[in-house]
């Protein structure tokens, strides 16, 4: 990526910037505002945000210059995009359909309007970045297609730590390395699955000045901590660069980055890990709740293997922290910037016609899971809320159990009793084909199982061995 600044310089010199266009004002997005007036070559061409005040808030709290937006509110989009300035609006579908804009970034945190957005780009052929991994969780496998098919590129989101993992997992592939396991850090506890939007507040360290700035959403911080975005991101991460996810679930064991080899790697090997090639989440507390030293809270990492001896011997050389074995070493980013690196996979898609990171795969669903014992008529209310959360776990048992997706597991109606920590099926809900959202998912759900079931047919004239019998 060392020459993507020199090619929106050349944008810049050119006067053809990139048009992008943001669905959604709140933290993500304003972390992008701030820096996007500073991009050369990039132009902000309009907000869309259910709430106006909001998305003028969002530009005022981060310093944009008040000459390179409308603050009069009466500009069109085509006559802000003339004269060089953002326009904020209401509507997401209009601001998509304008044949100017080039990249949207997606960021309402919301599967349904991700899912929404995200066909409306193929409709209009516009490129997105998916910052909504709720979304690109519940229906990303499916999406990726479409937008193939549609000639547009569906990204992941540079800066928030799915991307970055697969920044790692494709530097460790690239460089002739097999991957052991790839992650991220948070803090968690095991306690911290049955947390509300009530307590939240409870395990962070905010300020009361910090809490009224506007950039804090009880419910998507608690959704933080409760591990559901943990389990969403790690779903994410194993979808796009083919990994496998725990079969029953994130373990969030205590570890500093000096010992990310050693602790994972697979249990033959003296780790924790079930198997190589798979995805997990480290905690920056001990299980009784003390800080763990050189934690990796912000940060994300790769684990992988030297291939043989020689390799071996230049790992000890060069200095990397290694297993005991030095055969299991880590690399790894201490911090994430989110929103304030953003501008990269938009760089990326118009100037390279390549996403930063992508669903290729789906081996990876986050199922809602019971935070108390639930009663049939109760309506559901969602991530980080006070009735479930997101459990990571293998695809194929998802549509095996028929799991019903943590992305949808808000605002349907419980038809039945669901006891604590027990996944929600569909068969537990009422739900219905005409909401756009179910609908996409179930489609992607059919497609999946008969792929899978075709997969595990054997090819004719080979030989399988089941329990020790072959089978022609």
């Amino acid at each position: 990526m060392t020459n993507l600044s020199t090619k929106l310089a050349q944008r810049e010199a050119t006067g053809k910037p990139i048009q992008i266009g943001i669905i959604g004002a709140g933290k993500f997005g304003s972390m992008y505002i701030s820096q996007c007036h500073r991009t050369p070559g990039v132009r902000l061409a309009g907000i869309a945000d259910l709430s106006t005040d909001r998305a003028f808030a969002a530009l005022k709290r981060t310093g944009c210059p008040e000459d390179r937006y409308d603050t009069t509110g009466q500009l069109s989009l085509s006559e802000g995009l003339q004269s060089g300035k953002t326009v904020i609006m209401t509507s997401s579908e209009d601001l998509i359909a304008q044949q100017d804009i080039d990249v949207i970034l997606e960021v309402t945190g919301s599967p349904a309007a991700g899912v929404k957005h995200a066909l409306l780009c193929c409709e209009y052929k516009k490129h997105i970045v998916m910052i909504n991994v709720e979304a690109d969780v519940l229906a990303g496998p499916l999406l990726t297609r479409k937008a193939k098919e549609a000639g547009i590129i569906y990204s992941m989101a540079y800066g928030d730590q799915p991307a970055l993992i697969a920044e790692l997992v494709d530097w460790a592939r690239t460089a002739g390395f097999n991957v052991v396991c790839a992650g991220k850090g948070t803090k968690h506890l095991p306690e911290y699955h049955y947390s509300t939007p009530d307590t939240v507040w409870d395990y962070y360290g905010f300020t009361k000045e910090q809490l009224v700035s506007g950039d804090f959403n009880k419910q998507m911080f608690n959704s933080f901590l409760d591990g559901t975005k943990s389990a969403l991101e790690m779903a994410a991460v194993a979808n796009g660069c083919g990994l496998s996810p725990p079969s029953n679930g994130l373990r969030f064991p205590p570890c500093g980055a000096h010992d990310l080899p050693q602790v994972l790697k697979p249990v033959e090997e003296g780790g924790m890990l079930e198997k190589y090639g798979t995805v997990e989440v480290v905690s920056c507390l001990e299980t009784d709740g003390r800080d763990v030293f050189n934690d990796l809270r912000w940060g994300v990492y790769v684990v992988i293997e030297a291939p043989g001896p020689y390799q071996r011997e230049c790992f000890a050389q060069y200095g990397l922290k290694t297993d005991k074995s030095g055969r299991f070493a880590a690399q790894y980013k201490p911090y994430h910037l989110i929103g304030l690196e953003l501008g990269i996979s938009i760089a990326s898609i118009m100037c390279r016609g390549e996403p930063t990171g992508q669903c290729q795969a789906f081996a990876a669903d986050t199922v809602a899971t019971a935070k108390r014992n639930l009663k049939a008529g109760e309506e559901l209310d969602g991530e980080g809320g006070f009735m479930v959360y997101g459990k990571l776990m293998p695809a194929e048992d998802s549509l095996r159990i028929e799991g019903l997706p943590i992305g949808v597991a808000h605002g349907l109606v419980l038809k039945q009793d669901v006891q604590k920590d027990c996944g929600l099926s569909w068969k537990d809900v009422e739900w219905s084909l005409k909401s756009q959202v179910v609908a996409v998912r179930r489609e992607m759900e059919d497609i999946y199982r008969r792929e899978f079931s075709e997969r595990r047919k054997p090819v004719e004239g080979t030989t399988m061995v089941t329990n020790g019998h072959e089978m022609k």
